[in-house]
């Protein structure tokens, strides 16, 4: 359809004075913002335009053939008060060209006689073509090309033309789009955690929301639409009340400007009106990130398929008639487990086809540990399932709840994209009620870099990188997460957050002790670095003050970390050598305050029960290794912490599977795990080979112990030697079900007397591995091993900690039996992803070892974890 310039009315006075005059009247009439005001600010503009067209076009001699053109925000009908015109006269070259130069003086002038900022082009459809090809902001604006006034086919003839030349050359002009979007972040910084943002050029503003419009113009991907439209409107709204509360065309909310601005909007203050820009850009950001690693996906799936597309029209000649061979057929998309109900597929993390998100209340976060562990992002399908049909926790949570969050949180730079991707859809609140209260709460503070949640997040990731130092790695991650979480409650937030952080405690399921520790911890955690940089450490009063308040060494240890954590997570001028020299002083004085205390000695012998003195028997009597399992549930008795065991043990040499509930019951707590205890004739190298044999079975250790057991009187009068030795086993199968206990008593039989070459199977394993580096999604901190002085006067305490991995004690089991030392005992714990073991050695003559050869073993033993593993 033509449109004659002739026939076009003019609705509105086009002279400047009587357009001034209904602008004002409109952004002045209060009744009336939000897209209302903005969609009624751009009729007027286009009325005014289009008669101005009319007029121009009259006195030219112009008939036909030309069209103005809105494009950028003013196509979109997105007019903020100071807004920028965009606008193209569209001609089709069939006009005098001094004609057309007089036309658009005609509407250029009065435009800029109003005061208001003009971006104007005069082009054919063909240049309108050619300069979107060569850059890529004006085939953008383009995109939202709308006509005003004209010639209307000229218009709707170079939108159908723009569409089909952007969406053909997608493939080359989104990664640009992605370099260019990349850029603007590195510049303008973060929107969702400015304390002056730019509204429109930050990360998840105005700007990536345009860009989400042009890759879902492409047809190749689409972005989430959950709370997109709200978080743009939001921010068009912040912008509109900036222009009229500035009277300027500004996109930075500057601090002066934000209680105004936020009056104007009808907020409370300029707090709430931060957190609503936050909110946002959250979801923008988070929309962004998921929509170009779809783009990515798309793409890379395109590049893959060219060859094999070129393979099958090159044998269509030949004699292949057979289904498709290497490169033909379509993208099977290969699923690689990585937890129970958890898969790899196509570089994300999605549930397992039997997955059972309303039966199974630990798979949203054994979903996110796995993510975050193996360095993938959690599919967005996957979140949104999870948010619809995932069953709440119990609470107190069941253990692996809590195991999961917490190697979740040990993940380091990992686990923000996956807590991002959690938050997106609510589960992070549903899972931790009073996170709501910190959720993209601003920090005035100029020091802090993140909003308070994110600051907390921050914190864990630092905190995952001194794990090391630590005896309690789950403790430190937990109360980094929760040290911040008083703020947005009145008075000190140390002393609301010590309140909420034992009622979050409770909830996760530690126990009474942990939770006075955390509570310590939280209520403590500026203790440390506001002593040390605010008080005289040569008054012993200051010493004797910090000790009184932190009670214990363990919780010194932790606070000392968290301190560390928190100032590293807070920004560059929080912490410095400086700082972390006067904090290890004061820890130094008040750890010689607290070693007076009383402490645990972990070498008590414990009690020996019925059952165990059995097993030693027997194992004495067959001179072989006795095994008895106990299918656990675990749970939360009334009153506390407690064991509900779901089995019994077998006698003799077992070779039945473990008992449990049916699989079809859908009542009381799910199994994660058994008890496994294995009596053996002491012999060395029983503590490696039997970690050996279960890391084969991928079973994965959660805790061990290892003593030996003293048998009864009668049997030494009968000439008992060598005595036997105990371990006790928490296991759980990595995947799918337990393998059966006669097969992990052969192997272990094998493996004792050298047919099962364990270091071998163990090494083709780690070299299996090592083909798929997404598995190698973490970088952990490196492992560290020291020795504990003064734990205890039988023997020299060897502590190991480092990153849980198959194999691992197994590895520590053989570096120790190399330096020739004896394991009188030991204690191996996981907490996350975290393993703590300590091992109590002796020497040949049954002694503790010298503080040189002690030292020595360590280091022995670190440089063996710290090697490439053969095995």
């Amino acid at each position: 359809m033509t449109e004659s310039l002739e026939t076009t009315t003019d609705t509105t006075d086009s002279g400047p004075g009587g357009y001034a005059a209904a602008r004002l009247r409109l952004l002045q009439e209060g009744s009336r913002s939000g897209p209302p005001r903005r969609s009624a600010l751009a009729e007027l503009t286009d009325q005014w335009l289009a008669a101005l067209l009319t007029g121009g076009a009259q006195t030219a001699g112009i008939g036909r053939g030309v069209a103005l053109v809105a494009v950028g925000g003013y196509g979109r009908g997105e007019l903020s008060p100071r807004s920028d015109l965009d606008v193209l006269l569209l001609h089709d070259g069939s006009a005098d060209r001094s004609a057309l130069a007089a036309l658009a003086d005609h509407v250029w002038y009065p435009v800029w006689d109003m005061g208001l900022a003009l971006d104007h082009s005069v082009r054919t459809p063909d240049e309108a073509r050619a300069t979107a090809a060569e850059e890529l902001k004006v085939q953008l604006g383009l995109l939202d090309a709308r006509h005003i006034a004209g010639d209307q086919a000229l218009t709707a003839d170079l939108r159908t033309t723009v569409l089909a030349d952007w969406r053909a050359q997608a493939p080359r002009r989104l990664p640009e789009l992605h370099a260019l979007c990349q850029e603007r972040a590195e510049r303008h910084g973060e929107l969702q955690f400015l304390l002056e943002p730019d509204l429109k050029e930050a990360r998840g503003g105005l700007r990536d929301a345009t860009a989400l419009r042009a890759i879902a113009a492409s047809w190749l991907a689409d972005a989430p639409r959950e709370g997109l439209d709200d978080a743009r409107r939001r921010l068009l709204d912040a912008r509109d009340a900036l222009h009229l509360s500035t009277g300027r065309a500004a996109d930075r909310l500057a601090l002066q400007e934000q209680d105004q601005v936020a009056g104007a909007l009808g907020l409370l203050d300029a707090d709430a009106l931060l957190r609503q820009i936050y909110e946002s850009a959250r979801i923008i950001s988070y929309a962004s990130d998921v929509t170009w690693r779809e783009v990515e996906r798309v793409l890379r799936a395109r590049s893959a398929a060219r060859p094999r597309l070129r393979g099958l029209l090159g044998g269509l000649g030949g004699r292949s008639g057979g289904r498709g061979g290497a490169g033909g057929g379509a993208d099977t998309g290969e699923r690689s487990p990585l937890a129970e109900g958890v898969v790899e597929q196509d570089g994300e993390v999605v549930l397992a086809r039997t997955a059972r998100p309303d039966r199974d209340p630990v798979l949203t976060l054994r979903a996110a540990a796995a993510a975050a562990q193996a360095g993938l992002p959690l599919s967005p399908h996957a979140v949104r399932r999870l948010s619809a049909a995932a069953r709440p926790l119990p609470v107190p949570w069941p253990p692996e709840a809590r195991e999961q969050l917490i190697t979740l949180l040990g993940a380091g730079e990992s686990t923000v994209g996956v807590w991002e991707a959690l938050e997106a859809e609510g589960l992070i609140t549903r899972l931790l009620p009073d996170w709501e209260r910190v959720r993209c709460r601003p920090q005035r503070n100029a020091v802090h870099r993140w909003t308070v949640d994110r600051h907390l997040v921050e914190t864990a990731v630092r905190a995952s990188a001194l794990s090391r130092r630590v005896g309690r790695p789950d403790l430190l991650l937990v109360a980094a997460l929760l040290h911040d979480i008083g703020k947005g409650w009145p008075g000190d937030h140390s002393v609301a957050g010590e309140t909420i952080a034992r009622d979050v405690a409770a909830r996760i399921g530690f126990d009474r002790a942990d939770v006075a520790v955390l509570a310590t911890l939280v209520r403590h955690h500026l203790l440390l670095v506001e002593t040390a940089t605010r008080r005289d450490l040569d008054d012993p009063a200051t010493v004797r003050s910090v000790a009184e308040a932190v009670g214990g060494a363990i919780t010194l240890e932790l606070l000392h970390a968290l301190t560390e954590a928190d100032a590293l997570a807070t920004g560059p001028a929080a912490w410095s050598a400086w700082r972390g020299s006067l904090v290890a002083d004061l820890v130094k004085r008040v750890s010689a305050v607290l070693a007076g205390e009383p402490a645990d000695d972990w070498s008590t012998p414990q009690q020996t029960t019925a059952e165990q003195e059995r097993l030693a028997i027997e194992a004495w009597r067959t001179g072989g290794p006795v095994l008895a399992l106990h299918a656990r549930s675990e749970a939360l008795a009334p009153g506390g912490a407690g064991l509900l065991t779901g089995g019994r043990p077998t006698d003799g040499a077992l070779t039945g599977a473990a008992e449990g509930p049916p699989e079809d019951e859908a009542t009381g707590p799910e199994p994660i795990g058994v008890e496994l205890l294995i009596a053996v004739p002491d012999q060395p190298g029983v503590l490696a080979t039997a970690a050996g044999v279960l890391a084969l079975h991928r079973l994965t250790v959660r805790a061990a112990d290892l003593r030996a057991l003293e048998l009864p009187s009668e049997l030494d009068a009968a000439g008992a030697a060598g005595g036997v030795l105990l371990l006790s086993w928490r296991v759980a199968a990595e995947y799918g079900s337990l393998p059966q206990a006669a097969r992990l008593r052969n192997d272990l039989l094998r493996a004792l007397d050298g047919s099962l070459d364990i270091v071998a199977r163990l090494a083709e394993r780690e070299a299996a591995y090592r083909k798929y580096p997404r598995r190698r999604g973490v970088h952990a901190p490196p492992p560290r091993v020291t020795v504990a002085p003064g734990s205890s006067q039988l023997a020299t305490v060897i502590e190991v900690r480092a990153q849980d991995a198959p194999g691992l004690l197994h590895r520590i089991g053989r570096a120790l039996e190399d330096t020739g030392v004896a394991v009188r005992s030991a204690h191996a714990s996981t907490l996350g992803a975290n393993a703590v073991d300590a091992f109590y050695v002796t020497d040949s003559s049954g002694a503790p070892l010298k503080p040189m050869h002690a030292a020595e073993v360590a280091q022995k033993v670190e440089r063996a974890l710290t090697s490439p593993s053969d095995a």
